[in-house]
């Protein structure tokens, strides 16, 4: 089975892709780990990333991928057996992501100018998922899933970690 898990950020696509990987037993690979040269602050070059994550899910029968695909190429939109969205209100997916960055960098988002300036830059663009733009976003996320060419399981309601597991369970059994 190959699972590919997305949505906005703060959606918990890394979240529910561990607690599947975890409970199917498969391995689960996160696009950020890909995407980043420096965590969170270099981008690493796209032909670079794209060839990792294929050497990477090339030796597994089954995986698990957790994050957005949709700038990656066409050439991802087929390798997929099942694909679970996940979509949470602007409210719940931005108090999530406050909660992450203070978690992951203290006191510092408020005290340290050039984290704060990240900090206040990454929640800006959170923030503008659910608006018309041709970044990562709720548009190009719908119209990306039109072309998968695999079922989409869209959950698009605040629901526990176990609630989303059962019914992606349900949908791939």
């Amino acid at each position: 089975m190959k699972i590919l898990i997305f949505g906005a950020s703060g959606a918990g696509s890394t979240t529910q892709g561990k607690d599947l990987s975890a409970v199917l037993n498969i391995p689960y690979f996160d696009t950020d780990h890909y995407f980043w040269e420096v965590q969170f602050t270099e981008k690493r070059d796209p032909a670079i990333r794209n060839k990792m994550l294929k050497a990477d899910l090339a030796k597994q029968e089954s995986f698990i991928v957790g994050g957005s695909l949709v700038s990656w190429g066409d050439e991802w939109t087929s390798i997929f057996d099942f694909a679970v969205f996940l979509y949470l209100p602007p409210a719940i997916r931005l108090e999530r992501l406050k909660k992450r960055e203070l978690e992951r960098y203290g006191d510092s988002i408020h005290t340290d100018p050039e984290r704060k300036k990240l900090h206040e830059e990454f929640m800006d663009w959170a923030a503008s998922y659910d608006t018309d733009t041709p970044r990562r976003s709720l548009a190009v996320h719908e119209a990306w899933m039109k072309k998968l060419t695999c079922p989409i399981l869209a959950i698009k309601e605040d629901l526990s970690v176990a609630e989303r597991r059962e019914k992606i369970q349900v949908l791939i059994r």
